[in-house]
C-alpha cells in the first residue's frame, strides 16, 4: 500500500498490520491475485469495452474520443494505482497544469484487487455517464455500463463516503473537473470559439458539378451535402463546421512545450505541436508538388474497377517493411507510385517466429485498394481511429502467443495490470496525436481533394499551353488517367457543351448504385468537375482539414507505442490477420469479388497500411500523409517514455 497516495483511517491500518503479520490471512498477496484473474478478461478491459461502445453509439468525433480515451484509461490508472506501491497516480493527488486533485480518506483493507476493481468501475462508470450524456445513443451506452455493474455487483446509486466506491467517484469527478478547464470547450459542446472557414461551402449532389464557390485553393473548404450523415451513422442537418481547429488548445498529456509553436491569427492563438511547416500550395515554390499530389488522388482511383486486372501479393512476403520515409516534399514522387499506386515496400524474407516463408497471397489491385479504404475510414459505427487501435490492442492482448512482459522482459503481468498500462499509455498516445494533428489542422487551414480537384478541373489544365484549357493552377494531363475530352468523346455532350474540360479515369462515384449489396460503381471516364472521393454520398470527406493526416498521426504513434510495451515490432505470432469476405465486406457498393485476408507483419505495417488507405478513399493526398506518419513517431516514443515515469 502506497500510504503517500491514500490517506488511510487507523482502523484500516490496523487490519493492514494484522494481516501483514499473520501467515494464516485469507487475503492473497498481488501476485496470487494476478495469477488468478490472467484467465479472464480484466474489470479495465470491461470498462474499455463500454467506452467503445460509447464512442460507436456517439457523434464522429476523433478529437473528443481520443480525450475521453486517454481521460477514461487514466482515471481507471488512477484508481488501480493508488492501491499498488509501485505506481504513481497521474492526476489523483496530483497537480497537472495547475489542476489539483486531492487525496481522500477511506476506509478499507489490504485485498488489493477488489479494491482496485471497485474504484475502477466506480471512476469509469462516472466519467461514461459524463461524458455521453448527450449521445444520441445514450440509452444503449447506459443499459450497457449500468449492465456492467450490476454484473459486477456495484451499486450505481452508492454515494457513501469514506469508501472505495467514493474513492473511484472522487477520481471520476477530478477528470470531470479537469475537463472543464483543459481547453477542449467542453462546457459548450466542444465548440469552435474563434475559427472561421476561408471558402464557402462546395456544395455536392447531383447536377452540381465543379466547385463554383471556392476563392481560396490552399484552404479548408466545408461541405454541403442533402441527407449529410457522419462517420457513426448519425444525420446532421446543417452543413458540419471544421471539427477541433482549436484542439492544440487543450492540455496534453505528454508533449512538450519545447515542441510548440504558437501562430496568431484572428485574435486566436493556434498552438502548434511538431510543426511540419507549410504545405504545398497551388502557387509558389511546391505548386508543382501540389498539382502532382492531387492528381494522384484522382489517379489511384482508377485502381478501384473491377476492370482492373493487376494482381498483386498483399501477404507479408511482398508489402510492408518500409525502412525510411523521404523528408522533402519533392521527394515524395520517389515514395508513391503515382501510376501503379503502393509505395517502397519490400516485404520480409521470413516470419521470423516460425522461420518459415510467408505465403503468398495474391488478389486484384482493385479489391485490395476498395477494402483498404473501407477497413481504415472507421465509419460508419465505428469507434473513430483512436479507438481502432484499442480494438487492436485489445486483440493482441488476446493472442495466446503475446507473453504480457512490458517492454517483453520482467514478470509476466496479469490481465489488470497488463491492461491498466498499456491503456494508459495507449490512451495518452492517442489524446497527444488529436492535439498535435488538429493543433496543426487548425492553423495550416489546408484544402481537401474533392475541393482541390473539382476546383483544378474548372480551371483546365496546366501541362500544355498550346492545348484548350490551359491554366497554371488547372490539373496537371496524364496519359490515360487525365485527359482532356475531344469532338468524338462520348462525354462531349449532346451540343459539345463539355469539348475541351478534363476528363478522368475514376471511380463513377455513387450515383451509379441504387443497392449497395448489388450494384457497382467501377471505373470509368468521368468529367473532373464530378470528381468524388471513394466514399459515401452523404459523407465524402471528414468535416476538418487534411494536413496532416489524423489517420496516419494516430496509426503510427500507436504502432510505435504497441512496439515499445510489448517489446517487439511484429504482432505475436509474427503476423495479425483479418478475414474479408467475397460481397460481404463493402458497405456502400457489391464486393469484394473473392475472399481475401489482410495481413501485417508488424505494427508499423498496419500503420503504414492504414495510411495509403487514405489516399484510395480520396480523402488525403501525399502532402497529409508522410507528414502524419513521422510525427506519430516522435509522439509515439514521447508518450511512451512519459507513460513509464509513472510506474515506478
Amino acid at each position: 500500500m502506497n500510504n503517500n497516495l491514500i490517506k488511510l483511517s487507523s482502523s484500516a491500518l490496523l487490519i493492514l498490520a494484522i494481516a501483514a503479520c499473520n501467515d494464516s490471512s485469507d487475503n492473497t498477496t498481488i501476485e496470487e491475485q494476478n495469477i488468478t484473474e490472467r484467465a479472464g478478461h480484466s474489470v479495465a478491459r470491461q470498462w474499455n469495452e463500454v467506452i467503445l461502445h460509447g464512442i460507436r453509439n456517439d457523434y464522429a468525433r476523433p478529437t473528443v474520443h481520443a480525450r475521453n480515451l486517454f481521460h477514461t484509461s487514466s482515471a481507471m490508472f488512477d484508481a488501480w494505482a493508488t492501491f499498488d506501491e509501485s505506481a504513481t497516480p497521474f492526476l489523483y493527488n496530483n497537480s497537472v497544469a495547475g489542476f489539483s486533485c486531492s487525496a481522500q480518506t477511506i476506509n478499507t483493507d489490504n485485498n488489493y484487487l477488489e479494491n482496485q476493481e471497485e474504484a475502477i468501475s466506480y471512476a469509469a462508470y462516472r466519467l461514461v455517464e459524463h461524458r455521453f450524456r448527450n449521445s444520441p445513443g445514450v440509452h444503449s451506452i447506459m443499459e450497457k455500463a449500468d449492465g456492467l455493474m450490476s454484473n459486477l455487483g456495484y451499486d450505481i446509486n452508492d454515494t457513501t463516503e469514506n469508501s472505495v466506491a467514493a474513492l473511484g467517484n472522487h477520481i471520476a469527478d477530478c477528470y470531470i473537473q479537469f475537463g472543464f478547464q483543459d481547453g477542449a470547450n467542453e462546457q459548450l459542446g466542444y465548440a469552435n470559439t474563434a475559427y472561421q472557414p476561408v471558402n464557402a461551402p462546395l456544395e455536392l449532389g447531383l447536377n452540381r458539378p465543379g466547385n463554383p464557390n471556392i476563392t481560396d485553393l490552399d484552404h479548408w473548404q466545408p461541405l454541403s451535402i442533402e441527407g449529410y450523415i457522419d462517420q457513426a451513422g448519425n444525420p446532421v442537418d446543417s452543413i458540419p463546421e471544421f471539427l477541433g481547429p482549436e484542439w492544440g488548445q487543450v492540455i496534453p498529456f505528454a508533449l512538450s512545450e519545447n515542441d510548440k509553436t504558437t501562430y496568431p491569427r484572428d485574435d486566436f492563438d493556434y498552438q502548434v505541436y511538431f510543426d511540419p511547416g507549410m504545405p504545398p500550395t497551388i502557387e509558389g515554390d511546391l505548386s508543382e508538388e501540389y498539382k502532382w499530389g492531387f492528381s494522384l488522388v484522382a489517379v489511384w482511383s482508377a485502381h478501384l474497377g473491377k476492370n482492373n486486372d493487376e494482381v498483386w501479393d498483399i501477404s507479408p512476403n511482398s508489402l510492408g517493411n518500409i525502412s525510411s520515409y523521404p523528408e522533402l516534399f519533392k521527394d515524395y514522387p520517389q515514395f508513391y507510385n503515382q501510376l501503379n499506386g503502393g509505395d517502397s515496400s519490400s516485404g520480409y524474407k521470413t516470419n521470423p517466429v516460425t522461420n518459415q516463408p510467408y505465403e503468398e497471397q495474391l488478389v486484384p489491385r482493385s479489391d485490395y485498394a476498395r477494402v483498404l479504404a473501407e477497413f481504415w475510414a472507421d465509419g460508419p459505427e465505428s469507434e473513430t481511429p483512436p479507438g481502432h487501435w484499442f480494438v487492436i490492442l485489445n486483440t493482441v492482448s488476446d493472442h495466446s502467443l503475446l507473453e504480457k512482459r512490458w517492454q517483453g522482459e520482467g514478470d509476466l503481468l496479469g490481465n489488470l495490470e497488463w491492461d491498466i498500462k498499456t491503456y494508459f499509455a495507449m490512451g495518452g498516445t492517442m489524446h497527444d496525436s488529436a492535439i498535435t494533428a488538429w493543433g496543426i489542422k487548425g492553423h495550416y487551414d489546408y484544402i481537401r481533394p474533392v475541393s482541390a480537384i473539382r476546383a483544378m478541373a474548372d480551371l483546365g489544365q496546366s501541362t500544355n499551353e498550346n492545348l484548350p484549357s490551359f491554366h497554371i493552377n488547372g490539373l496537371p494531363l496524364i496519359d490515360n488517367y487525365i485527359e482532356l475530352v475531344s469532338a468524338n468523346d462520348p462525354l462531349v455532350g449532346e451540343d459539345n457543351e463539355h469539348l475541351g474540360k478534363i476528363k478522368v479515369l475514376s471511380w463513377k462515384g455513387p450515383e451509379y448504385i441504387d443497392n449497395p449489396d448489388s450494384d457497382l460503381a467501377d471505373v470509368d471516364w468521368i468529367l473532373a468537375e464530378n470528381w468524388w472521393p471513394y466514399q459515401r454520398p452523404s459523407f465524402v470527406t471528414p468535416p476538418f482539414a487534411g494536413y496532416v493526416s489524423g489517420h496516419s498521426t494516430y496509426s503510427r504513434a500507436a504502432a510505435d507505442l504497441m512496439t515499445a510495451m510489448t517489446g517487439d515490432s511484429y504482432f505475436p505470432g509474427g503476423m495479425s490477420e483479418f478475414s474479408i469476405k467475397a460481397d460481404e465486406f463493402l458497405v456502400f457498393e457489391q464486393g469484394p469479388s473473392i475472399d481475401m485476408t489482410l495481413q501485417w507483419a508488424t505494427y508499423k505495417d498496419a500503420s503504414d497500411q492504414c495510411s495509403l488507405s487514405r489516399i484510395w478513399g480520396g480523402i488525403h493526398p501525399p502532402a497529409d500523409d508522410l507528414p502524419g506518419r513521422v510525427i506519430g513517431a516522435k509522439i509515439g516514443k514521447q508518450s511512451f517514455e512519459f507513460a513509464q515515469s509513472f510506474f515506478n
